[in-house]
């Protein structure tokens, strides 16, 4: 009989390899390593029974601070893959989906939740929150890849890549403030005059604001360090050490959290800043390249337990209501809102269509909903929430990992053949790829 402490240790290793591996494998197959490791972690809890429990209620501590780094890698990592520099027309097609889309799904979200689920206010405002950002983890496959080195690649980087992973970026932290509604109303219930000026003032106005401000800052502080130091030893860029890209996650995360300001905001607009310094350095790919395998790593422990969690409960009790309100998430209200949002965008109709419909959600739901329970009173609602935000999750998971590769290597050979055309390489025969 073995010894679990030697199984762990073959698990993990297994595991760590695979998360190495199976990018590349599936890289044009109909699934996703998200998929392959939440079923990893499913059958893993049903058959190991002397495991504990991951129930993310009971080590709601565990469960986000986990995600919460997770979120925060995958955040800088976003960033840093971004060849396009910051402005009102570059990104117009991130305005419209911030600026409409998540509104329209904060509200849409937070009605249905009453009327379908029979929330309360405070619930279904937090369901809205955490279900409304598009997730900067699990998004990979429909996000830009390797940052650019020459100028002829920077001014390649296709549109749906480009939105899906500035929006991801971006709408994290702005949802956060709804979170903290939600908890304000949970605790002082829901007249306006009980929570509307703290909210505005300190949860809108202050934190987005230290949080540009200060992701901005550190950026430049950052970016001139590793570019352009007058100490040649401390400039970081001619020693291609990866790891400080994690440095710079934490020192902005945490400096930006601690004078009460959204540190994931602070760390997407650093990553950006830094991006922006020297664009076709290469050592934007050897940070970018650390901190995508350290988040690949920590994606891996969370699919796992939240399988776990799965296999040992979480699920239970979900309603044929639910499901279809799930599936009404992923299907209509974002698809629908994120087309309307981009209506008179540059986007052509495809890249329309495949933006709207990728809102992937994922781990950045599960530290907004672990984080606003262990801070609110949600009048026992909390496993109805889990059930339904982990429900929404792992459909997405599921659905959209079927559907990324297929869709976004179809949206390529388009695009492809598009150039072919206007090069006058190709017959301008009609494009059905899609």
């Amino acid at each position: 009989m073995f010894e679990a402490q030697s199984l762990m240790f073959v698990a993990a290793g297994i595991a760590v390899f695979a998360a190495a591996l199976l990018p590349r494998l599936l890289m044009r197959a109909p699934v996703s390593m998200p998929m392959m490791f939440l079923a990893a972690g499913f059958l893993t809890f049903t058959f190991a029974t002397d495991l504990p429990d991951p129930d993310p209620i009971a080590y709601s501590d565990i469960t986000i601070h986990l995600s919460e780094i997770c979120v925060i890698v995958s955040l800088m990592g976003a960033g840093l893959a971004l060849d396009r520099k910051v402005g009102r027309k570059r990104w117009a097609t991130t305005w419209r989906l911030l600026g409409i889309a998540m509104p329209l799904c904060l509200i849409v979200f937070t009605l249905l939740g009453m009327w379908v689920l029979g929330l309360g206010l405070a619930g279904a405002i937090l369901v809205a929150a955490a279900l409304s950002p598009t997730d900067p983890v699990l998004a990979s496959e429909v996000q830009v890849g390797e940052p650019s080195e020459t100028q002829e690649d920077l001014a390649s980087e296709d549109e749906v890549r480009f939105g899906l992973t500035s929006e991801a970026g971006l709408n994290d932290g702005l949802a956060f403030p709804f979170v903290y509604l939600a908890i304000a109303i949970s605790l002082v219930g829901a007249a306006p005059s009980a929570w509307f000026p703290e909210f505005f003032a300190l949860d809108v106005v202050w934190r987005i604001g230290i949080g540009c401000l200060l992701g901005f800052g550190m950026g430049k502080l950052l970016g001139r360090i590793f570019f352009r130091s007058s100490i040649e030893s401390a400039r970081m860029a001619s020693h291609s050490e990866g790891f400080v890209a994690l440095a710079a996650t934490f020192l902005t995360y945490g400096a930006t959290e601690m004078i009460e300001g959204y540190g994931f905001v602070a760390v997407f607009v650093c990553a950006v800043t830094i991006r922006s310094e020297e664009q076709t350095h290469g050592f934007h790919g050897v940070l970018h390249s650390y901190i995508e395998q350290l988040e690949r790593l920590l994606t891996v422990v969370v699919l796992v337990l939240l399988g776990g969690a799965v296999a040992r409960g979480m699920l239970a009790g979900v309603t044929i209501d639910e499901i279809l309100l799930a599936l009404a998430f992923l299907l209509l209200v974002r698809p629908i809102a994120a087309w309307i949002s981009l209506a008179r965008g540059t986007t052509g109709p495809w890249e329309r269509g495949v933006i709207s419909f990728f809102g992937v959600r994922g781990i950045g739901s599960i530290y907004y909903l672990s984080y606003a329970l262990s801070k609110g009173e949600f009048a026992s609602e909390d496993e109805a929430l889990w059930r339904f935000v982990g429900l929404v999750i792992v459909m997405s998971i599921l659905l959209h990992g079927v559907t990324a590769a297929p869709v976004i290597n179809a949206l390529d050979r388009a695009r492809k053949r598009k150039a072919l055309r206007e090069s006058g390489t190709e017959d301008a025969a009609p494009t059905t790829a899609i």
